[in-house]
């Protein structure tokens, strides 16, 4: 019989050492690499074999081939000249913690199967609302990410709307119901409306206004009487701080107050920006905020929480849990009361010892220390916007919203500007990603890499100068 390798404790001690090492060494590497491997697919799956190990081998050696697999087709996310997309920062703080939330293997889907895991969770949200200045009485809880809580919200709109008959008839036979948001809403509304099996016919698209593409109110409620009067169910309004290709930000209390009066459950979609709000001189983008009855937003794009942790907050828990909590008996905690089952909050039943990464983040660096990087990221975004818009070659689609704004080459059509991204990629020294506004392709910018320095943006600046001819 083969004896099957086993890591002891001394091998596990001993392997993570290397592990650490190995993870700092590649994060100092990242400023000589290029931000985005070559896009070839298939490349790295042909560096495996096409079949598992019949027997252990061990991990001696795992590093290697780690670097030799897997690292050269990765994008690197961590890269201080990473600017596409949103940031997914991992700091060395949130690492350890993912890596000590590892350790500990909770299960934190009941209080009873980790009082600690529960209590810590209340309590890191209840610190970063009192960081975000939302009022007292707005509870939280960890989604996995903002689609989740987008997705949690979206079903409450649906059960509250049919008098919590959705979940127990279906909705074959109910009146149908309507949902409304701008065009500037991510993508997840729509995936939302998909998976709670309300149509995406019924998610209506609210005009925009202004320089920030708000949502415009007067219309919004002309369209819910609309609704009303042609037999529809209006449910729930998802407005946006921060919208994803631009920035968008919705006049909350214009529009949450449209909600309130016509008696619709509202979500706020701040999944970028809400970061922002820890620094009061932004908070100016989220007025009326208090007025929502739910929002989210991400602490693993721009405050340094390592990947996956969203903070999905509620002005009263009640409609959630009431549209998602299913307790059996062997999920029911007797004898105790005073407790939470955040399983209730959220769609999973699992959920793992997420609040650690928070926690060892706010202790690392304070609040004043994220507040310093994220102020730091607007500045220089902000800077670049003004250099560019300062030579003839480009325009200055719209304006800075915090660190993001988009640029066009003046004159290029879409096909000239889509080339124009990829030379830009290609070159390897940055990383942006294209979007769509007012019908024409964009590039958008968004500086949020913890890594990031001045310089970076700067040679930024010199990329797009340079790729533009």
């Amino acid at each position: 019989m083969t004896e099957t390798p086993r890591l002891d404790w001394d091998e596990f001690t001993r392997l993570g050492a290397e592990i650490a090492e190995w993870g700092a060494a590649y994060h100092r590497s990242l400023p000589d690499r290029p931000v985005r491997a070559p896009l070839t697919p298939g490349a790295v799956a042909a560096r495996f074999p096409k079949a598992p190990p019949e027997q252990g081998q061990g991990l001696d050696g795992v590093l290697a081939e780690l670097d030799d697999k897997v690292v050269p087709g990765l994008t690197h996310w961590q890269h201080p000249r990473f600017f596409a997309y949103f940031p997914a920062n991992a700091t060395p703080a949130s690492m350890l913690a993912d890596f000590a939330a590892s350790i500990l293997a909770q299960q934190c889907m009941l209080w009873q199967t980790s009082p600690a895991g529960t209590e810590v969770e209340t309590l890191m949200l209840d610190w970063l609302r009192q960081g975000l200045g939302l009022p007292e009485g707005f509870h939280g809880v960890i989604q996995d990410s903002a689609s989740s809580a987008t997705l949690a919200a979206v079903l409450v709109m649906r059960e509250r709307a049919l008098n919590w008959a959705g979940n127990q008839q279906g909705l074959p036979g109910q009146q149908r119901l309507r949902i409304y948001a701008s065009d500037e809403v991510h993508t997840s509304v729509d995936r939302a409306i998909w998976v709670a099996g309300i149509g995406a016919d019924n998610l209506v698209r609210i005009p925009t206004q202004g320089p920030l593409r708000a949502m415009d109110p007067v219309a919004l409620k002309a369209q819910i009487a609309n609704d009303r009067a042609a037999g529809y169910l209006p449910a729930g309004v998802v407005a946006c701080t921060g919208g994803t290709g631009t920035g968008a930000c919705d006049d909350l209390r214009a529009v949450l107050a449209v909600a309130r009066a016509e008696g619709l459950y509202s979500h706020v979609d701040a999944a970028w920006a809400g970061a922002a709000m820890i620094c009061p001189e932004f908070r100016d983008l989220w007025q009326g905020i208090e007025a929502a009855d739910s929002l989210v937003l991400n602490p693993h794009k721009w405050m340094g929480v390592q990947f996956d942790f969203s903070a999905h907050y509620l002005k009263d828990p009640e409609p959630l849990v009431k549209t998602l909590a299913i307790q059996p008996e062997y999920l029911k905690t007797h004898g105790k009361d005073g407790f939470i089952n955040y399983s209730e909050w959220s769609v999973p039943l699992g959920r793992r010892f997420r609040a650690l990464k928070l926690w060892f983040v706010l202790r690392a660096y304070g609040l004043e220390g994220l507040r310093a990087v994220i102020r730091d990221h607007v500045r220089w975004s902000q800077a670049l916007a003004e250099e560019l818009r300062a030579d003839p070659r480009f325009e200055i689609v719209t304006e800075p919203v915090l660190s993001l704004f988009t640029v066009a080459l003046r004159g290029a059509d879409d096909a000239a500007m889509i080339e124009y991204v990829n030379r830009v990629n290609e070159d390897g020294r940055i990383y942006v990603t294209q979007g769509r506004t007012g019908g024409r392709i964009v590039v958008r910018f968004s500086v949020g890499s913890f890594a990031c320095t001045e310089a970076d943006v700067q040679l930024a600046g010199q990329v797009l100068k340079q790729m533009a001819g």
